[in-house]
C-alpha cells in the first residue's frame, strides 16, 4: 500500500480555546494518526493557536479566505501535496477548481454547512446546480457528515455527484462523558449551542415568556455558548424579566462533565448537518428536546429518549415544557443506551478519513 507523504487540510474554522469541541479533537487525533504513518499535514486555519494539542500541528494562518490564501501559498512555497482536504468552506467553487488544476492532488471536500429552514431560494438553487455542473468535476470525493446531508448535497449540486459522495459520521469520545445516574426531574434544562439565529434559542425565550405569563416557570434554563446573537438574546431575557429563569453561562470546556447535572437538553435548532450537542447529551444519558430539523441523525425517538417539535413552533415547545414540569410527560427509555451511538466515536471518524488518503 502506497501512502502519501504530504497533505494539506484547508479549514475555515476559527481556533478558540473557549470553544473546544468534537472537531478540535478530530484534528488533533487525525494529525497524530498521519504522523504515525509518516504523513505530514500542513493545516490552514484562519488563525494560529497553541491550546490543547494545536502546538503539535503545523498550523498556517490563512485569514478569512483560506482557499485564496492557499493558492498564494502554493506559488510562494512551491510545495506539492498528494491530497487536499477542505472543511467548512463553500463547495463547488472556482477557487477549488483552481486548487485542483494547480496541484493535481486528490481533492476531498467535507460538507458541514447547514441549509436554511425552508430551503434555498429558487435563484440560489439554480446557482448551486450550475456550480455543480461546472465545478464538481474537479472534486474527487464529497463527504457528508450524515445521510440527510448526503441527500441535500446531491440535491444541491446534481445527481451526477452521487457516485463520489460518501458519508463519514463525526465522532466523539464517549468515555469522556459523565453519565446522568438517574432520571429524577429537578427542573433544570441545559442549552449548549453557538448563539446564532439558526440555533433557534430565541424560540425558547418566547415559549418561556408565554409560560411566565401563565405562572408556569417553576424551572431554570442554563445557556452555554457564545456567538453573534448573545447580546440580542440577553436583551430578550431582560426585556421579558426572565433573568430568574434563563441564565447565560458563557462558553466552557467541561460540558462533558456538565450535562449530567440537568434533566433535559433543549436544542431548538432550525437546521443541522450532524449536531454534536445531541450526541454529547445522549452519551451523557441526558434526554433531548429538539426539533424535527435538529434531529438530523434520527437518534431522538419521541417519548423514548426525548421529545420532538417543529422548528419555530413555540406553542409546541411551550406545551412540552409545561407538561414535563407538571409531571404529565416524561421519557420512557434511557437516553444513553442507543447502540447507534457506538458508530459515532472519534476513533471511527479518524480511521474513516485516514482510509480516504490511503
Amino acid at each position: 500500500m502506497h501512502l502519501p507523504s504530504k497533505i494539506a487540510i484547508i479549514c475555515n474554522y476559527e481556533l478558540l480555546p473557549q470553544r473546544v469541541g468534537g472537531m478540535d479533537y478530530f484534528f488533533w487525533n487525525f494529525d497524530r494518526k498521519c504522523k504515525e504513518n509518516d504523513i505530514m499535514i500542513d493545516w490552514f486555519f484562519p488563525n494560529t493557536a497553541d491550546h490543547g494539542e494545536y502546538s503539535d500541528l503545523n498550523v498556517i494562518a490563512s485569514g478569512a479566505q483560506p482557499e485564496t490564501f492557499f493558492l498564494g501559498h502554493l506559488e510562494r512555497s512551491g510545495k506539492h501535496y498528494s491530497h487536499i482536504m477542505v472543511h467548512f468552506v463553500e463547495l463547488c467553487t472556482r477557487s477549488l477548481k483552481s486548487i485542483k488544476s494547480k496541484t493535481g492532488a486528490q481533492l476531498i471536500v467535507v460538507d458541514h454547512n447547514p441549509r436554511p429552514l425552508g430551503g434555498y431560494s429558487f435563484k440560489k438553487k439554480i446557482e448551486k446546480r450550475l456550480k455543480g455542473f461546472f465545478y464538481s468535476r474537479f472534486i474527487d470525493v464529497f463527504v457528508a457528515v450524515s445521510e440527510a446531508t448526503k441527500a441535500e448535497l446531491i440535491f444541491d449540486f446534481g445527481n451526477f455527484i452521487k457516485p463520489k459522495t460518501i458519508v463519514i459520521f463525526n465522532g466523539l469520545q464517549p468515555e469522556k462523558f459523565l453519565r446522568k445516574p438517574k432520571r429524577v426531574f429537578t427542573g433544570k434544562y441545559i442549552i449548549a449551542s453557538h448563539l446564532r439565529k439558526s440555533k433557534g434559542i430565541q424560540d425558547v425565550i418566547t415559549a418561556v415568556r408565554a409560560l411566565q405569563l401563565e405562572g408556569k416557570t417553576d424551572f431554570v434554563i442554563h445557556i452555554y455558548g457564545s456567538g453573534p446573537m448573545e447580546e440580542g438574546l440577553t436583551k430578550m431575557v431582560s426585556d421579558f424579566s426572565l433573568e430568574s429563569v434563563i441564565n447565560f453561562k458563557g462558553s466552557v470546556a467541561t460540558l462533558n462533565e456538565t450535562y449530567q447535572d440537568y434533566d433535559y437538553l433543549i436544542h431548538p435548532s432550525h437546521a443541522e448537518t450532524f449536531c454534536y450537542t445531541i450526541v454529547e447529551s445522549l452519551m451523557s444519558n441526558l434526554p433531548v428536546i429538539t426539533t424535527e430539523q435538529g434531529n438530523v441523525l434520527g437518534l431522538i425517538e419521541n417519548g423514548y429518549n426525548g421529545f420532538l417539535y417543529s422548528a419555530g413552533n413555540t406553542a409546541q415547545l411551550e406545551s412540552i415544557l409545561c407538561r414535563i414540569s407538571s409531571g404529565a410527560l416524561s421519557v420512557t427509555g434511557n437516553a444513553g443506551d442507543d447502540i447507534r451511538l457506538n458508530a459515532l466515536t472519534l476513533d471511527s471518524m479518524v480511521e474513516n478519513y485516514f482510509k480516504l488518503i490511503k
